[in-house]
């Protein structure tokens, strides 16, 4: 683990390559599971804004999950999520983009998971799922880090000031690891 201003990152974030292959996975992460995607109360509001656009994109199902409990519920844990499908997908899956203005920060964020803890300190960590080799192996093959690949996300979160103080970290974490050592 490393801290990078008042973020806890663990260091899977620098030392592992990742990159989306939608191609491949067809947007997997949006159907698999057994809850939406973390959303802020900002973003429940921003999507509810935006609904009467989102409404033609999304499926009937959606339609009728989102009449039913509105765009987001809160899970077992009480965390607000986005509303799903037959249990596992993702209401605003079928958007296609749709989306785009009022994406939840976790799922431009994915596949960095945060936590907020008290006294200002926020942690941000690697959460592997398997539909996602793909992602891995473009990355790997591409030689592309995690925290590269989500620096828009990344900077939409904490800033352009923190992403270069994490960057700066990174490239002396990644000094002091052997080149011959292949990312796990």
């Amino acid at each position: 683990m490393l801290m990078v201003g008042d973020v806890i990152v663990h260091t899977d974030i620098i030392t592992e390559c990742f990159c989306c292959d939608i191609d491949k996975c067809h947007g997997l992460c949006c159907e698999e599971g057994d809850a939406g995607a973390p959303v802020s109360m900002d973003e429940i509001a921003a999507i509810e804004n935006e609904l009467d656009r989102l409404w033609p994109g999304l499926s009937a199902g959606a339609q009728a999950m989102i009449d039913k409990q509105g765009v987001a519920y809160a899970d077992p844990e009480g965390d607000m999520v986005t509303t799903i499908v037959g249990g596992r997908d993702c209401a605003f899956r079928g958007c296609q983009g749709c989306l785009l203005n009022c994406k939840p920060l976790s799922c431009d964020l994915y596949p960095i998971r945060m936590k907020e803890f008290g006294n200002g300190l926020t942690g941000i960590n690697y959460h592997r799922w398997d539909i996602c080799k793909d992602a891995v192996a473009k990355g790997r093959a591409q030689n592309m880090p995690l925290y590269i690949f989500l620096r828009q996300p990344l900077i939409r979160r904490f800033g352009t000031e923190w992403y270069d103080e994490l960057c700066h970290t990174a490239e002396e974490l990644l000094k002091s690891i052997p080149s011959n050592q292949p990312n796990a």
